[in-house]
């Protein structure tokens, strides 16, 4: 069950998504986190930042929107008090950084330089929709992503970039990310949205639009995954968006991804990384599928 995302290898192809399981060990209750390829934490900014006011997530047909707006300690608060204990659980590590400029991402990523060596990766938050209403997605611009990715080599430590679905410069963007030193891209972030409240007649969302995730964006992933992965078949990608089931995460590896990430589907029942990656397992046995690692990228042959 081990795969290889670039020069980091897993001991499994699941992961947690950024933003659905906490900045520590909060899902320690409901999964052994050493089982996992990696626990990738809630994006983390320079500076401590407060997130958008209230309300901010919402339920919808298929999944939710959210409007969190990237709370979070700062690096060095997350390194002082909640690595530790995540570490303790014996788990692998991504650590996911953000910034409003480039000079955030480079700061973030030269206090995340410091980390142990069990923190193998770093993922770099160039998409995420919430935040002042998506005005400050580098991911929609070749050019902005590469700078970015370039400032933040002061991590020490493998890049990936975490794309935007949000775009037709896709495939542009993820040539430009690993131009600039990205080993891998994490396709995809959430898809941007809005739901209004009829009685009101306001936007709902305390940050008034959102990120959609869940089932609804599952489609989107696969696309997303599979025309990166046709382009650019050397570029190692990290497929999340809508994954619940075992057939899911199989489907973003036949795409074309190397791992995948669970996310959403946590807030409905925080077993659902571990359901996700013993299904994985089981179906590998089923179908004679010796590694699980054959699987990237077979609906393109």
């Amino acid at each position: 069950m081990s795969v290889r995302v670039g020069s980091v290898e897993l001991d499994a192809p699941v992961m947690t998504a950024s933003g659905t399981a906490g900045h520590g060990d909060e899902l320690a209750a409901y999964a052994d986190l050493s089982r996992l390829g990696a626990v990738v934490v809630k994006s983390l900014g320079a500076d401590p930042w407060p997130g958008n006011p209230a309300p901010r997530v919402h339920q919808t047909p298929a999944g939710m929107i959210n409007s969190v707006g990237l709370q979070g300690p700062g690096v060095t608060a997350w390194i002082e008090r909640e690595l530790p204990p995540l570490l303790a659980r014996g788990a692998t590590v991504v650590a996911s950084i953000w910034g409003r400029t480039v000079e955030d991402y480079a700061r973030a990523a030269e206090a995340i330089g410091g980390c142990p060596d069990q923190v193998v990766a770093v993922e770099v938050n160039l998409s995420c929709p919430n935040l002042d209403g998506g005005t400050h997605l580098f991911a929609h611009d070749p050019a902005a992503t590469a700078e970015v990715l370039a400032a933040t080599s002061r991590a020490g430590r493998p890049r990936w970039a975490k794309l935007s679905p949000n775009t037709d410069r896709l495939v542009e963007v993820a040539r430009a990310a690993a131009d600039a030193g990205a080993e891998a891209v994490t396709l995809v972030n959430t898809v941007m949205g809005m739901v209004i409240d009829v009685e009101t007649r306001r936007p709902l969302l305390g940050g008034r639009s959102g990120g959609l995730s869940g089932p609804a964006i599952h489609p989107v992933a696969v696309r997303a995954v599979h025309d990166v992965h046709a382009a650019l078949p050397d570029l190692p990608i990290v497929g999340v968006g809508g994954v619940a089931t075992a057939v899911d995460a199989i489907e973003l590896m036949l795409a074309g991804a190397s791992a995948v990430q669970v996310g959403t589907a946590s807030f409905a029942d925080p077993r659902s990384v571990m359901t996700v990656l013993e299904g994985m397992e089981a179906w590998c046995r089923r179908h004679d599928v010796a590694r699980v690692a054959s699987l990237t990228g077979q609906a393109h042959d």
